[in-house]
């Protein structure tokens, strides 16, 4: 989507050049005055953001630090004049480095009454707005402003510009995806649109990008049919506009232009006949769309740029789409086309671009796409192609992407051929065969190699010599059966993955040469899931991603490691390192993943997390680390993830984390965490937490009933969530936990969004089953075994419809099962083993798939699928005449009670004198026992039922 926009930027680039200056010895002294004003006003030198200028500000930049009053206006840098009168009629001011107020009220620019052009550019106006001083400008045919932080209402007097022809306005935050500012957008109404289309009706061409126009209705869209004798272009990029396009919009006589993008709740319909007009470029992006692609599309004779990005469609591809022989540009990704690709793509000859990824389209690859003689650019990935690749027979070809398709057969030798080819990627396409690496040199452009996840083929490395290239700046050779460290210069690399491959012994000293000295640029490195060993490279400062886990790398982390402070994602995840946790890691501004988890790092966690860092995930479970934990993890406000069981970590109940807004995931199973847990008043505690883990530990007192009563996030079901969505997803990180699920061990190795859990389970709580957790309508598993509760089962657990596992074994629970707990009809696991339960097991649905296992250890319960069956109460004999007429306990009831009392007494007092103290002792030394082997089996995970 990016680079998309970035084609349409750069064409509006080309767009502020309309007037040319011209030199003339006729200027104006009124505007001279006020030009030198205007530049006084502004801070230059901008420091704050530096635009890319090989992207924005190569074709053209104003220098307004050269203007002075020793020369003549007329000739400075982005002025224009007429060449009559010597009044300024144009002013150009992209690129100038200008930040501040954009135009403010007493802005000596709308004093240029003759002023006919109007450009800023590509500069930095954060925060600011546009004045309502804009309408002084009448004479205004063109509006150019589209820089960077612009913000507040358009104003209403835009439309006092009733000469207007061109008008650009929009903000470029999202282009440059800077994290650092975020501003509110401009906004446009509905009152200032209708106006302005009332007024300027010359208006020629319309670009309006990331201005909210969530008030501008269907109705005032219609009055674009005002302009149908003059508008040539419309470009509406995500400007949040609602409602229903009217369909003759894109009827418009003169039309020949027409970019729509919204992500909210824009319906367009294209008109399925009679649809001849003048349009070359259609593009359409995240338009919610359904069905067909109509046909009437092939009627549009003059088309050279069709898109439908995101768009929903499916069916086949029409047709009639092949007639449009004048396209350069076909766009058709991420919609839901089906079908082979016809041949007949051979017809359009003039294709430089040609897009179909994203789809399910089936069939081998026509021929004809390896030989369109002027093609740029071909994207047939992620879909579900099938048989070879053919050989190339053009020479143009720069970028080619056919990965995550069901493609096989040999790699194709043709691409060696392809001498300007910047962009590879034949990732999980099923390729087999041996390919030498090094003929890769021969494609001196090359600046993205993608070849991963290709488990049939085989690449050959040869030592003796280097592969050279020069260009190259993304490498992806993970999951390809790499078994040595592939040599090779490449200066210019950014991004290197090896992962999931073969790589054994120690890291090649070229490797960390290259590191610290040759690699100027690289910010990821990828060599997780190998076999290597001996101490860990050191990333240099400059490094965002760093991730080597599940190898056997060994030694301390050395403080070496502080110099990488710009590291966004750290992973050393199951390797064998020791040692202390440098402190400096808590300190680093931009690390929001930390994953240290599998090693035998000791000692205590960092006790300096910085007030403001990024930390979303830190986990460090599965090491040697004591306590206490740092109070400083308060400060990690944006945490999501914080996962430290299975340590030595002896201290109270963390209770300052629970003002932590974010946090979904809290592990600290398996630790020495001890006494009654308290919340301290915070008015909303927990309040995304979504998986809570402190089994295994050394807790008392009553179940924290004060928390689970504000487990907002646990509470809310979301029946109606789409897909599949995961916590913090991530191509380069996934967030995973283990859990006990269903009584066995299972890592989540990555955590849906919807997925929550209490396990409380192995500690001393005491109390009863707060009726609270019935309200927790999301709770998929429950776990509060092994402790020491009371009491009922409260009827509101039968309220709780995702559950699917319940662990309440071994306490000393009462009272009957609730029948309402039939009603879970996801409940796949139940364990309620080990208490005092009694009478009858209800059955019905779920319930009458348990085993045994599930109720064993309740001496009062019967029924199934116990062996024990439910006896029905035995009649009792009618009472005697005389018993009628006495009223209360006759003295005959009284002396057989004595008597049978007696005799009761001296035969229970002799088993307690034999045998009380033996089952006395002989059940203490079991519960003990067992407790210690269920904390002995958990910390070696073994996987164990109860």
């Amino acid at each position: 989507m990016g680079w998309v926009r970035l084609s349409y930027f750069l064409i509006f680039q080309c767009l502020l050049l309309h007037f040319p200056s011209y030199n003339c010895l006729l200027c104006n002294p009124h505007d001279k005055s006020a030009l030198l004003q205007f530049k006084n006003s502004f801070l230059t030198n901008f420091s704050s953001y530096v635009f890319p200028s090989d992207v924005f500000c190569s074709s053209y930049s104003s220098n307004i630090k050269s203007w002075n009053n020793l020369t003549d206006c007329c000739g400075w840098d982005g002025v224009t004049c007429d060449i009559r009168s010597g009044s300024v009629i144009g002013l150009n001011f992209s690129c100038s480095d200008l930040r501040g107020e954009l135009l403010g009220p007493n802005s000596s620019i709308f004093s240029l009454r003759h002023l006919q052009q109007l450009t800023l550019a590509f500069n930095d106006f954060s925060g600011s707005s546009i004045h309502s001083t804009i309408g002084d400008l009448a004479n205004l045919t063109h509006l150019t402003l589209l820089n960077f932080g612009m913000t507040g209402e358009i104003p209403s007097t835009i439309s006092h510009l009733s000469k207007l022809e061109y008008l650009l306005i929009g903000s470029i935050d999202s282009l440059l995806n800077d994290p650092i500012k975020s501003y509110s957008r401009m906004r446009l109404d509905d009152y200032t649109w209708n106006r302005l289309i009332h007024n300027a009706t010359n208006l020629r061409e319309i670009y309006l990008e990331e201005v909210n126009m969530s008030s501008v209705g269907e109705s005032s869209l219609s009055l674009l049919t005002n302009l149908s004798s003059s508008l040539l272009s419309l470009f509406l990029f995500d400007t949040q506009i609602q409602g229903k396009l009217p369909t003759h919009i894109l009827r418009l006589p003169n039309l020949q232009k027409i970019v729509l993008s919204s992500k909210e709740n824009l319906r367009v319909e294209l008109p399925n006949s009679n649809w001849t007009t003048p349009l070359r470029v259609l593009s359409l992006y995240d338009i919610a769309f359904s069905g067909y692609i109509p046909d009437s599309i092939g009627h549009l004779k003059s088309l050279n740029s069709l898109a439908l990005w995101d768009c929903n469609f499916d069916g086949f591809l029409p047709p009639s789409l092949f007639n449009l022989t004048q396209l350069s540009s076909l766009d058709l990704s991420y919609n839901k086309l089906v079908g082979p690709i016809p041949t007949q793509i051979t017809k359009l000859s003039k294709l430089w671009m040609l897009d179909l990824s994203g789809n399910m389209l089936n069939g081998p690859i026509p021929h004809g796409c390896y030989s369109l003689p002027s093609l740029w650019d071909l994207d047939l990935s992620q879909n579900q192609l099938t048989g070879s690749i053919g050989e190339f027979s053009t020479n143009s070809l720069r970028t080619l992407r056919l990965s995550n398709n069901k493609l096989h057969g040999n790699f194709p030798n043709s691409v060696f051929q392809l001498q300007n080819l910047t962009w590879l990627d034949l990732s999980s396409t099923g390729l087999s065969g041996v390919v030498d690496f090094h003929q890769f040199s021969k494609l001196k452009t090359l600046f993205y190699l993608g070849l991963s996840h290709n488990s049939l083929l085989s690449l050959k490395f040869e030592n003796n010599f280097d592969c050279i290239l020069p260009n190259l700046q993304y490498l992806y050779l993970s999951s390809s059966k790499v078994s040595s460290f592939p040599k090779f210069i490449a200066p210019n690399l950014e991004v290197l993955d090896l992962s999931h491959n073969r790589i054994r012994g120690s890291i090649p000293k070229w490797f960390h040469e290259n590191l610290l000295r040759s690699w100027k640029n690289i910010s990821s490195i990828d060599l997780s899931f190998n076999k290597l060993q001996g101490h860990i490279p050191i990333p240099p400062n400059g490094v965002e991603i760093f991730l080597v886990s599940n190898n056997e790398l060994s030694g301390d982390i050395s403080l070496a490691m502080c110099n990488a402070s710009t590291l966004s994602i750290l992973n050393l995840a199951h390797n064998n390192f020791t040692g202390l946790i440098p402190q400096c890691l808590a300190t680093f501004p931009s690390l929001w993943a930390l994953d240290l988890q599998g090693n035998n790092l000791y000692g205590s966690i960092p006790d300096n997390f910085s007030k403001g860092n990024s930390f979303e995930t830190l986990k460090l479970n599965g090491n040697l680390l004591k306590g206490p934990l740092p109070r400083s993890l308060a400060h990690c406000t944006k945490l999501e993830v914080l996962d430290l069981e299975n340590n030595n970590i002896e201290d109270i109940f963390p209770y300052y984390l629970e003002t932590l807004p974010n946090l979904q995931v809290l592990s600290l199973r398996s630790n020495k965490f001890h006494g009654v847990i308290t919340s301290f008043g915070t008015k909303l505690s927990f309040p995304s937490l979504k998986i809570f883990d402190i089994s295994d530990n050394y807790f008392t007192g009553p179940l924290p009933v004060s928390y689970i009563h504000n487990f907002q996030a646990m509470m809310n079901a979301n029946d109606n969530q789409t897909g599949l969505k995961y916590l913090g997803e991530n191509n380069l990180y996934n967030d995973s936990i283990v859990i006990v699920m269903k009584g066995l061990y299972m890592e989540l190795t990555r955590i849906l969004t919807v997925f929550t859990s209490i396990d409380l389970s192995n500690n001393m709580f005491e109390g009863e089953v707060p009726k609270v957790i019935g309200e927790l309508h999301s709770l998929i598993g429950l776990n509060l075994s092994h402790n020491r509760i009371t009491g009922t089962i409260p009827l509101s657990l039968g309220n709780l419809n995702n559950l699917e596992w319940l662990d309440l074994s071994w306490n000393q629970l009462k009272g009957e099962i609730p029948i309402s707990l039939t009603n879970l009809n996801f409940l796949a696991v139940l364990n309620l083993s080990q208490n005092q339960f009694e009478g009858v097991i209800p059955t019905g649905q779920q319930f009458n798939t348990f085993g045994n296992d599930s109720f064993v250890g309740n001496p009062m319960l019967c029924g199934f699928p116990l062996s024990k069956s439910c006896n029905e109460l035995k009649e009792r004999p009618p009472c005697s005449t005389l018993d009628k007429e006495e009223s209360g306990f006759g003295w005959k009831v009284i002396v057989v009670g004595y008597a049978c009392g007696m005799i009761f007494g001296i035969i229970l007092g002799c088993n307690v004198f034999f045998a009380g103290k033996l089952q006395w002792l002989a059940r203490l030394v079991e519960v003990v026992l067992n407790v210690r082997l269920t904390r002995t089996n958990k910390k070696n995970l073994i996987p164990m039922v109860g």
